[in-house]
């Protein structure tokens, strides 16, 4: 599989894998964006094209997500997978032999955020699957999974992809390559946050963080009100999402009874909130980890170490705050920011949250009001 080239640890455990038998259950971990997905759904395609009577339109299938025995699930809450995830269409369906194929494979994405009740649903099928069950669980984050989850799974590890190699990605796709390195450098090895950075609304993004951070060194905080323009990004994004899934009920609802369509769209409502909820949080997550990271940087520039900056296209502005403010309290910033970042998912308001965030980083900073 030339998706798993980057990844020899992976690559020498589904080699095995494939040349004999699988294991009933892995865990791929490895940063965002370093091919976990790609490989699971490529190691799920050769699976279940053993043995088929045309193994490469059962590949093509399941690489298109179309194979009847391959179900790829997700989390429905906000933030955690829930047990009405896996109850069904995992623990249920796994009690059923294929359809087509020797294998029937699950794929579960985020599994760090399984709460107690889906993970006890879980645990029965992967401590004693049937034979024909392969579970592949991903995770970006392999020590918030339950040990119990852990335990029982092989491990599978993606290594971050390093910054030259997200650069030349990105330039292929049209980056300048000044902005390549500095969005690859600063996605610390999350491929989707590089390309996230790079194309689309990543230079405002960018430009919405840099400003919400240099203004608590400014000493602008209450009049600039940096905060605002974050949280309209992050809730346009939550409608966004909000707005792609009414668009799926709408071609849903057209081939089903009138009978079904109210309990599908109280099903879909209740879908689309927390999709949203999950957008917006996602969007402040990656605005604050931004300002974090100029703090960071300021940090490595004070301390005479510019080769270790990240944002290598805003060394101009990054040197004339070091010479201008007093850029104290840097490290405090930095735990302020990531506290911030911890408390997200917790239904916390974030208009209050990045509003005393912004004004506790004015005062660990020093921030200076500008003069004319």
């Amino acid at each position: 599989m030339s998706v798993l080239e980057a990844h020899p640890h992976a690559a020498a455990v589904l080699g095995a894998a494939l040349r004999t038998r699988p294991s009933h259950a892995y865990l791929f971990h490895g940063p965002a964006g370093s091919g976990k997905r790609e490989a699971a759904r490529a190691f799920a395609a050769e699976l279940l094209a053993r043995d088929a009577p045309d193994p490469e339109n059962a590949k093509a299938r399941a690489l298109a997500g179309v194979h009847p025995d391959l179900t790829w699930v997700a989390p429905s809450g906000a933030h955690i997978m829930l047990r009405g995830d896996v109850d069904q269409s995992v623990v249920a369906a796994a009690g059923h032999t294929p359809f087509e194929a020797s294998w029937r494979v699950f794929v579960l994405e985020r599994v760090d955020t399984m709460d107690d009740p889906a993970a006890n649903t879980l645990l029965k099928t992967l401590e004693e699957p049937p034979s024909y069950v392969v579970l592949i669980l991903l995770t970006d984050k392999p020590t918030q999974v339950l040990p119990t989850i852990t335990s029982r799974c092989q491990g599978v590890r993606f290594d971050p992809l390093p910054p030259l190699r997200l650069a030349e990605k990105l330039e292929s796709q049209g980056v300048a390559p000044i902005v390549a390195r500095a969005c690859a450098r600063l996605s610390l090895g999350d491929g989707e946050r590089a390309v996230a950075l790079a194309l689309g609304e990543g230079p405002a993004l960018r430009a919405r963080a840099e400003a919400f951070a240099r203004a608590a060194l400014r000493g602008e905080v209450g009049r600039a009100k940096p905060w605002g323009e974050v949280l309209d990004a992050a809730r346009t994004a939550g409608r966004a999402a909000e707005a792609e899934l009414e668009r799926a009920l709408a071609e849903e609802l057209e081939y089903l009874p009138e009978k079904e369509h109210r309990r599908k769209q109280t099903e879909f409502t209740e879908r689309a909130r927390r999709a949203a909820r999950r957008a917006e949080t996602a969007g402040l997550d990656h605005a604050l980890q931004l300002a974090g990271l100029w703090y960071r940087d300021l940090a490595c520039l004070a301390a005479d170490a510019e080769e270790l900056v990240l944002a290598t296209d805003r060394l101009e502005e990054l040197r004339s705050d070091i010479a201008t403010y007093p850029c104290q309290g840097l490290q405090e910033a930095l735990e302020l920011v990531e506290d911030t970042r911890m408390r997200l998912p917790f239904n916390v308001s974030y208009d209050l949250a990045l509003q005393a965030l912004a004004y506790r980083l004015e005062r660990a900073l020093g921030g200076l009001p500008v003069t004319a």
